[in-house]
């Protein structure tokens, strides 16, 4: 009750008339600059931050908070309209998204997009006020033993799925791991994979000049080739019987956005994960536990909710670390973390007790943030539909240039589009090769995360490789992680003796 008790205290700040003016700003603003290559929500809140000083903290908070949810939104417009990724938390949304948009389907896409992400926030909010505190105390269960475990059962994930080419998929993993250590060494910082010192390659290889290039650039020169004459996606219209039928088909999806949900949440608590992984993951559970696998890549409305339920569950779940203990769970909210000292308030659990107003106001502020971002995206999906009636001469060149200047937008520098260039080059002739592109994406985004835990694990053990199996919750992760990567063997089996049994008939 008193759970309740102080929501309802918190409803009281969220739902003044300016915090509700804010609200509405910020998802709108948020919503766009997700949707634009290159930005997302770490640029979005690093933009606004310094006139946050002209509100009260409250209402600040309130306001990157608004515009961190409503990029989670606007980073599957771009997926699903184009086939870029606005931030790497979209990018399982591409791998469905696309092809609905490619069949016709775009509207409908936009519509379990925003309806997922939505459901995706309930839930996640929902938990985030009734298991604040404990869920804290999981958190710090989790090592860096557990950490690396859970980057293995990602990798395993897409493995044992099925529908692409194994082997194929475990080449796209190592060539995604192998780029993901281009740069300085984490522990000695040395140099390593810099191709004959060149200096752009000190920084490593970002994810967005990966995704833009093999996403982006990659899919303009594989439509250009293959549909000379034929727009990018299929022009799509939206009415309210549209709209009413993409509602009704969402019903069906309850069980993937649930476990979308849950997953999400869970996965965003822990630091350093974050909603990548979060969504990738479970795109990855709901294609295991779908009953038409295949039907994934190609177009199912449930590649696009389980991403997008998982991102936004995320990113709620990345505010708990934050707020009680002191520990962003993803870039945005080390971002929110310095916007909160230099508003003067320390997080911490202190914070709960010292600053209720200040809290409570977040949190009921995250129940108003999610319904406004789904009206507001909602009524302007008419608006990204339209899009797609450009002839394709002039939506393929502007494609190009929002590749381009995403790209080059966040460090400025000439390297990052001539890799954006040969990453586009790569990213088509693997397509051409039938090679899946979602392994190396993911690879690339998880392998630092991997190595780091990897490493302090054995620094911390002294090499002592039983730590993974003898501590429970890596234990779990490496059980599972193993069944899956287990599965196609044991489906070749099954084959094997289902053909042993039933010989072709002689000729």
């Amino acid at each position: 009750m008193d759970v309740l008790a102080l929501l309802v205290d918190g409803f009281a700040t969220s739902i003044s008339p300016l915090n509700l003016l804010i609200v509405l700003i910020g998802v709108t603003v948020g919503i766009f600059i997700g949707a634009m290559p290159g930005l997302g929500s770490v640029n979005g809140v690093a933009i606004v931050l310094p006139l946050t000083f002209i509100v009260p903290p409250t209402s600040a908070i309130i306001l990157l908070a608004a515009i961190y949810y409503g990029a989670m939104y606007g980073g599957a417009i771009s997926s699903i309209l184009l086939g870029i990724p606005g931030a790497s938390t979209a990018v399982a949304t591409t791998f469905d998204g696309r092809p609905m948009a490619q069949k016709g389907e775009a509207g409908l896409a936009l519509i379990v997009a925003a309806v997922a992400s939505f459901i995706g926030g309930t839930i996640s909010v929902v938990l985030f006020t009734v298991f604040a505190v404990p869920l804290a105390d999981m958190a710090l269960a989790f090592g860096p033993a557990e950490e690396f475990a859970l980057v293995l059962l990602a990798f395993t994930t897409f493995v044992g799925l099925g529908g692409d080419d194994i082997l194929k998929t475990i080449v796209m993993i190592c060539l995604g791991l192998v780029l993901s250590t281009v740069g300085l060494d984490i522990i000695s910082g040395e140099p390593r994979l810099i191709f004959g010192d060149m200096p752009g390659f000190y920084s490593g290889i970002s994810f967005l000049v990966l995704a833009i290039g093999v996403y982006g650039v990659g899919e303009v020169l594989y439509t250009i080739e293959t549909s000379r004459n034929a727009p990018m996606v299929t022009p799509a219209r939206l009415t309210f019987s549209e709209l009413r039928a993409g509602l009704s088909k969402m019903t069906r999806m309850w069980r993937t956005m649930s476990l979308g949900s849950v997953l999400g949440f869970f996965v965003g608590i822990l630091p350093a994960a974050g909603a990548t992984p979060a969504a990738l993951m479970s795109y990855g559970v709901a294609k295991s536990i779908s009953k038409r696998p295949d039907s994934f890549g190609r177009g199912n409305p449930e590649g696009v909710a389980a991403p997008e339920t998982a991102n936004n569950a995320a990113s709620t779940g990345s505010l708990l670390p934050m707020l009680t203990l002191g520990i962003p769970g993803s870039p945005t909210t080390a971002l929110l973390l310095g916007g909160m000292v230099m508003w003067g308030l320390t997080p911490g659990p202190m914070l709960f007790v010292e600053q209720k107003e200040f809290v409570w106001g977040l949190i009921s502020s995250l129940y108003t943030a999610n319904v406004a971002a789904v009206l507001v995206n909602i009524a302007l999906i008419p608006v990204f539909v339209w899009a797609l009636r450009m002839p394709f001469t002039v939506l393929c060149a502007m494609v190009l240039v929002l590749c381009i200047v995403g790209g080059y937008a966040p460090d400025q520098r000439m390297h990052d589009v001539w890799m954006i260039a040969g990453f586009g080059v790569a990213g088509y002739v693997l397509r051409k090769a039938d090679y899946p592109l979602a392994p190396l994406v993911l690879a690339l985004v998880l392998g630092p995360l991997m190595e780091k835990s990897f490493r302090q694990t054995m620094i911390a053990e002294h090499g002592d490789l039983t730590v993974f199996v003898d501590r429970p919750i890596s234990a779990v992760f490496m059980a599972i992680s193993l069944l899956l990567f287990s599965l196609p063997l044991i489906r070749l089996l099954r084959r094997s003796r289902a053909r042993a049994s039933n010989p072709a008939p002689a000729e």
